[in-house]
């Protein structure tokens, strides 16, 4: 038995990295354990050879970011470290890619939609104004659309809002089924984050954040956690042979794994966590010997493919344009994304055919991609992003006025948020949560410690 901490944090995501960084500068004794060899999470990214992908985020906003902006303030990561993406999202139609998907342009250049669309598109955007103020990402189960799915919702406009809008949109940015996914999430975000041509990126990889905080904690990466059992008191984690007890523990991980983790949460709080379902994400990247794009118009930082138009792809995300960072001078690197109906079934097979699956689709939108392409990595997340259907949400406001107890959680799912902000909101929301309950002094100066990362 090891001697007792005041805190382990299980899952060096950034929900996890946020909330020991607060605890920690409380003064509390906190240790983060890691089941990867690897900080960050679904934000992590992998260098090699001159590349850094970007293995699960891809970007982040100047608008509805607040808390990690602020989180960078206090680093000291200065904005010019978060700079702009260079090109526009553009969907395909009709042989080729249309610019301004989430930008006020695609009013103007139709952003793949039919006139008769585009007056719909108007109405929808009407509709969103007049009631912005009824939606929040922090509370999105409080807002009319809270039992309204995102395909039920798009089924007052035009087919097209749903086909070349709604659906591609969800499906590459959230890995969402618009049958399964709530509107209310989805329309919030959308209003907090602003359109498209603010969207940031993190010089160095998206993992930068998650790096920085990491280098000031007691991180164990390699380290798988069993199970985790409230002892009254405090809780106890089993480690492989080794037994931690700690005053209090945090499930920074995916709610499925947090209820595997913890079998025995009390009402309200399991079942909110079987209620949590999340959609797996894959992503291919391609590392290239020369940058590549559609073969007219701006070159784009993303090309949609709805699934109207591709029973495979969802999206290519052209990385080389996103910073130049991410790829060697003169070379390209892009990301192949599958379609939410498609990432199931891809999941469990091995690398190569999911390669040759979603690389002979990307060749039909990219001339000359076969012989440029020389050598390809597959990203796979079992749990990619909280699914926030409308049965989570209609649990979400009982979960969030549970007890304080030994054994809490922190995630993008506690927020229904599928962003990394949402996983550094809930990661201060737990901090104050433990702090509350362990009575730690908040105003007490603490002599920062010097902290490493551990490899098991």
């Amino acid at each position: 038995m090891s001697a007792e901490l005041d805190v382990a944090v299980v899952g060096a995501g950034m929900a996890g990295l946020t909330a020991a960084t607060e605890l920690t500068r409380a003064g509390l004794d906190v240790r983060v354990y890691e089941s990867s060899d690897h900080v960050g999470g679904r934000t992590a990214s992998v260098r090699v050879d001159g590349y850094t992908i970007d293995a699960g985020a891809e970007q982040l906003s100047p608008h509805g970011y607040r808390a990690t902006w602020e989180l960078l303030a206090r680093l000291g990561i200065p904005e010019s470290a978060v700079p702009l993406i260079g090109g526009p999202i553009a969907m395909w139609r009709d042989g080729r890619a249309h610019a301004g998907v989430a930008e006020p342009r695609g009013l103007l250049t139709g952003a793949g939609l039919s006139p008769l669309a585009r007056v719909d598109l108007v109405k929808f955007q009407m509709w969103l104004a007049q009631r912005r103020g009824e939606f929040d990402t922090d509370d999105p189960d409080r807002t009319c659309l809270a039992d309204t799915t995102v395909a039920e919702f798009a089924r007052r406009y035009h087919p097209d809002v749903h086909d070349y809008l709604l659906q591609p949109v969800a499906g590459t940015f959230f890995g969402w089924d618009t049958e399964r996914s709530s509107a209310a999430t989805m329309l919030s975000l959308l209003l907090a984050v602003g359109d498209a041509s603010s969207w940031r990126t993190y010089c160095g990889g998206m993992d930068t954040l998650a790096r920085r905080l990491a280098a000031g904690l007691d991180v164990r990466t390699g380290q798988e956690v069993q199970q985790v059992v409230s002892t009254g008191q405090g809780a106890r984690l089993q480690i492989g042979s080794e037994t931690v007890t700690a005053r209090s523990v945090l499930l920074c991980v995916p709610a499925p794994v947090a209820a595997r983790l913890h079998p025995g949460a009390p009402e309200p709080e399991g079942e909110f966590l079987r209620a949590c379902s999340f959609t797996p994400a894959l992503k291919v990247s391609c590392l290239l010997d020369r940058p590549l794009a559609p073969a007219r118009g701006v070159p784009p930082y993303v090309l949609l493919t709805s699934q109207a138009e591709d029973d495979v792809l969802s999206a290519i995300l052209f990385d080389h344009q996103k910073h130049p960072d991410r790829a060697p001078a003169g070379a390209g690197l892009l990301t192949l994304m599958p379609n939410a109906a498609t990432t199931s079934d891809l999941l469990g097979l091995p690398d190569a055919e999911i390669i040759a699956r979603l690389t002979d689709a990307a060749a039909r939108y990219l001339p000359g991609f076969t012989v440029a392409n020389r050598r390809n990595f597959v990203h796979r997340h079992a749990h990619g992003l909280p699914e926030a259907t409308p049965a989570a949400l209609a649990l979400r406001s009982r979960f969030m006025a549970r007890r304080l107890r030994p054994i809490d959680y922190a995630g993008d799912w506690v927020m229904l948020r599928p962003a990394s902000e949402g996983a550094v909101r809930a990661g201060a929301l737990a901090a104050s949560r433990v702090l509350s309950r362990l009575r730690a002094p908040l105003s007490i100066p603490t002599q920062a410690r010097s902290r490493r990362v551990e490899t098991a």
